[in-house]
C-alpha cells in the first residue's frame, strides 16, 4: 500500500494549486478531503492551522468558500502566510484561542505541530517519539467570539479544531461563532496526551449541549489495540 505521504506528493503534484505550497515542502492534508467534499459550508474557521495544510486541501475542495486560520507559533505562521498570504479570500491571525484573553506559555514540542497551551505528557512522547517539549514561547490568546464580526453574515460554518488537548477551552471561548456553524471538526485524544487535556467525551458532551450530535469518526490512530486519538465531525441538529 502507497503511504499517505507519497499519496500526499502524487496529489499535490498533479494540482496546481498545490504547487507553491510544494516548494515549502508542504502537502495538502488529503485524509480530510472526501468528507470535506460533502460539507455545504460559507466559511471556514481553521483553529491550529500550523502550515497550512488543512487550509490547502478546503482550497480545493470548497473552492471559493473564504478561509478564517488561526495559528500562534511564528515560525509555523510564517510558511502559512508564504503559501497562502496573496490568495484571495483566506487570511491568517497569528494568534491561539481559548476561553479568555491574555499571554499564554506555548509548550513548544521537537516536532512543532505537536507543540500545545498545555504540558507535553509523557504518554504523547510514548506513543508519539520525538515530540517531547523544547521550551515555551509566550503568545497570545484570544476568544474566536472576539472575531465574529468577519463572520456575521454566515450561517454555515466549518470549524475546525486541531489545537493539541486544548479543544475545550476554545470552544467555551466560541459560543457565539458556534451559533453560526453547521458543522465543527475536531480532532480529539481517547487518552491524555497533554496534561489537563478534557478528552473525547466531555469535549463532545459539550457541543451536544450546544446544539450538535456526533456525524462521523475518521482517521482514527489506533496503538496496541487501543484507540488514541481520531477527527471527529459533529453537525448541528
Amino acid at each position: 500500500m502507497i503511504s499517505l505521504r507519497l499519496q500526499k506528493l502524487a496529489f499535490a503534484l498533479g494540482h496546481p494549486t498545490c504547487w507553491s505550497a510544494l516548494r515549502e515542502r508542504i502537502a495538502p492534508a488529503i485524509e480530510h478531503r472526501r468528507i470535506l467534499r460533502t460539507l455545504i459550508c460559507d466559511r471556514v474557521i481553521d483553529v491550529g492551522a500550523n502550515r497550512g495544510q488543512f487550509t490547502l486541501v478546503c482550497r480545493l475542495a470548497m473552492p471559493g468558500v473564504p478561509i478564517t486560520a488561526f495559528e500562534p507559533l511564528p515560525s509555523e505562521a510564517a510558511v502559512y502566510q508564504r503559501i497562502h498570504g496573496q490568495v484571495p479570500g483566506v487570511e491568517l491571525q497569528p494568534v491561539a484561542l481559548g476561553e479568555s484573553n491574555g499571554e499564554v506559555a506555548l509548550h513548544l514540542s521537537r516536532q512543532p505541530d505537536c507543540s500545545s497551551l498545555l504540558p507535553i505528557g509523557a504518554e504523547q512522547v510514548r506513543l508519539f517519539p520525538h515530540t517531547d517539549e523544547v521550551g515555551t514561547l509566550d503568545v497570545t490568546v484570544r476568544c474566536l467570539d472576539d472575531y465574529s464580526a468577519r463572520w456575521s453574515l454566515h450561517t454555515h460554518m466549518l470549524l475546525k479544531l486541531d489545537v493539541q488537548g486544548f479543544e475545550l477551552p476554545a470552544l467555551r471561548g466560541a459560543i457565539g461563532t458556534l451559533v453560526r456553524c453547521s458543522h465543527v471538526y475536531a480532532e480529539c485524544s481517547e487518552v491524555p496526551l497533554y496534561e489537563g487535556q478534557a478528552l473525547f467525551p466531555e469535549v463532545s458532551d459539550f457541543l451536544i449541549a450546544q446544539g450538535f450530535r456526533l456525524l462521523k469518526r475518521l482517521n482514527p490512530h489506533v496503538a496496541a489495540g487501543q484507540l488514541i486519538q481520531a477527527d471527529y465531525l459533529f453537525g448541528r441538529v
